[in-house]
């Protein structure tokens, strides 16, 4: 392993969220000279500092240095930070926390991505495996950075880890990643203010299997337009999944609300038919969790009887409170109309929606249908709020708002609510305009709703 003691590092975003903070402890517990920076002031990173108050380690904030990248042996930067950024151009060596880890640990690695589902779906892997494994670990864009925890790990530990297309783009040519099973849940219409197209997008999800081995398992979603792309090329070993039976030899569906896989010849049950989460989409999330713990070693029933039990996780259809017979969902995370339509389809009872917010060049045609599906849609402002407007408007669906803040919305989606409705905040967009991301908006949510009587 690489030995890190005196040399100068630079990490170039300190954030809230665990990568920034994990990878400065990690540095400077191993003698480095570490330098943090951020654009952002003291006051707003105080929380991330203070974890940090017992170390060595110099700040440079509300600014970038172009001295501090150019003396850095090796400069760490945030997947959020594009490598066409001045101050990367002077780096000598760009790596993230990822690539540091993945150099670092030697065990298996399962590792998902996709434009939905991954977040729920390494939850439940995770889930699942910890109660038979002791010895299992949950990181990545799920806001938990390896790095935290890569002092317990020995060489039998397995990591699941949740990547996003930046931080699989940040380790493209590095084989580092090999995982024991890669998924890519779906490819949908994402983060196009970063991507020129959509194919761009998908390029970076394939390196989570273009270092793997035949032995290794790729789970491509037989649903998805480009599930072929994957399969075709991944130098694993590919299978199918989708929501309903395929005609393959090898394939892992839905079949009557319950899952099977379906290898050498032999069918087997891994999903049972009762869960906990609501929601088609969520079953599917489930059903790969069950796959990759079956494709990892584990048998069919001890899959299912510890799935059966997995409720979800915050800010994906959380189940917030019920009052006075209104069941109040925190969807925030659907950041796209398509999270926003699977949430709104997962309900039986009738859906008072709370949507809107900040455009990422996404297509909204699937906002008409959306409008069709609820008894009410309240409108929050925001730039994505505008283009829903005007498709609402092209085809005279009705819609209240749009409100300049989430209390008003709210109160507006609890007056046209009646008992027995479910109240969904699934915004089917970005948060930036009026929430600092989508978490701080969930809680915002959250908080309003406890505030209800």
């Amino acid at each position: 392993m690489e030995n890190f003691n005196g040399k100068k590092i630079t990490i170039m975003g300190l954030g809230l969220n665990g990568g920034g903070m994990a990878a400065a402890k990690f540095f400077a517990s191993r003698g480095a000279t570490v330098t943090v920076t951020d654009l952002r002031d003291a006051a707003t990173l105080k929380p991330s500092m203070d974890m940090l108050s017992d170390l060595n380690i110099r700040y440079v904030l509300e600014k970038h240095d172009f001295a501090d990248f150019e003396d850095a042996d090796i400069v760490i930067k945030n997947p959020a930070v594009p490598l066409s950024s001045p101050y990367l151009a002077k780096a000598k060596r760009i790596e993230t926390d990822i690539s540091i880890f993945l150099s670092q640990f030697t065990g298996d690695v399962i590792a998902v991505t996709g434009s939905k589902g991954k977040s729920t779906t390494v939850s439940a892997i995770y889930h699942g495996i910890k109660k038979l494994k002791d010895d299992t670990f949950l990181g990545g864009n799920i806001t938990i950075s390896p790095l935290t925890f890569i002092d317990q790990l020995t060489p039998s530990s397995l990591v699941i880890l949740e990547l996003s297309s930046w931080q699989l783009a940040d380790i493209r040519g590095k084989n580092l990643l090999k995982p024991a099973v890669s998924v890519i849940t779906n490819i949908m219409h994402e983060h196009q203010n970063r991507y020129s197209s959509v194919q761009e997008y998908a390029d970076d999800k394939k390196v989570i299997y273009q270092s793997q081995n035949k032995d290794q398992y790729t789970l491509c979603n037989f649903d998805d337009s480009y599930g072929q792309q994957f399969f075709s090329e991944t130098p694993g070993h590919p299978i199918w999944f989708s929501s309903h039976d395929i005609p393959y030899d090898e394939k892992i569906w839905i079949e009557n609300k319950k899952g099977y896989i379906c290898l050498n010849n032999k069918k087997y049950q891994i999903l049972p038919e009762d869960i906990m989460i609501p929601g088609e989409h969520n079953r599917k999330n489930l059903l790969i969790a069950a796959a990759v713990m079956y494709l990892y070693g584990f048998k069919p029933q001890e899959i299912q009887n510890t799935l059966q039990d997995f409720r979800g996780i915050p800010h994906r259809l959380e189940f917030v409170r019920e009052i006075n017979g209104r069941k109040f969902y925190n969807d925030t995370t659907a950041t796209v109309p398509q999270a926003c339509l699977a949430a709104v389809k997962s309900f039986e009872s009738p859906v008072v929606l709370i949507a809107g917010g900040t455009d990422k060049n996404l297509e909204f045609d699937l906002v008409p249908e959306i409008a069709r599906k609820v008894k009410k849609l309240i409108l929050l402002d925001g730039s994505a709020t505008k283009k829903f407007m005007k498709l609402l408007d092209d085809e005279n669906l009705p819609f209240f708002g749009p409100f300049d803040s989430l209390e008003k919305g709210l109160q507006k989606a609890v007056s046209e609510s009646s008992a027995g409705d479910v109240i969904l905040f699934s915004p089917g967009s970005t948060s930036f305009e009026m929430f600092k991301n989508e978490f701080d908006r969930g809680n915002s949510f959250i908080k309003l709703v406890s505030q209800l009587c």
